[in-house]
């Protein structure tokens, strides 16, 4: 499985290569995550749950980083083991450049799976690689982006209604985006 994308980040290109690199942010980012442990500056591990048509299980892996070039680009290196469900390795290059007031992400990955997800069939494979991609750029974004800011006007409404909640949706980042994809394919 081959996968390219950019995404365009509202946020400074050093703080989007802060959360990329931040076990807590990736964790909250990643549907069904459940751990990310930094090991050392260039290797996480992780353990998450998903499903991919009727394969659901607890995926194990690791995640390398080489040639880091901070806070412009990086290659990840990726391995993962789902039991009897299969496992996945591959690579991915990640570049992050400052766009306008934001940051433009571009990745481009490569996978391969074995075991039931090799089963399952491709196309389902990669159409749930790209909606957990698609959530976990929303998250990402709205994490990075915090709570949104309220008009004077607003203020005023909220004062009489009580707390204030805001929506969490966006969009953002590629190294996640291929983290997420392959832990999935794993």
């Amino acid at each position: 499985m081959d996968m390219t994308g950019e995404q365009f980040i509202a946020r400074p290109q050093a703080e989007v290569w802060a959360g990329l690199n931040d076990p807590a942010v990736l964790k909250a980012c990643i549907p069904g995550c459940e751990t990310v442990e930094r090991v050392s500056d260039t290797e996480y591990r992780m353990v998450m749950t998903a499903a991919i048509g009727p394969v659901k299980a607890k995926f194990n892996g690791k995640l390398l980083l080489a040639d880091v070039n901070p806070p412009t680009s990086y290659t990840l290196s990726f391995e993962g083991s789902g039991g009897a469900a299969g496992f996945g390795k591959g690579a991915a290059q990640v570049a992050l450049a400052p766009e306008g007031a934001g940051t433009k992400l571009r990745y481009k990955a490569n996978a391969q799976i074995g075991g039931k997800l090799a089963q399952v069939g491709s196309r389902l494979v990669d159409g749930v690689a790209r909606k957990m991609a698609d959530e976990f750029f929303q998250r990402f974004n709205a994490r990075l982006a915090g709570p949104a800011p309220v008009a004077p006007e607003a203020e005023a409404v909220t004062a009489a209604r009580g707390p204030w909640l805001t929506a969490t949706w966006a969009l953002v980042v590629a190294f996640i985006v291929v983290f997420i994809l392959i832990w999935l394919l794993s």
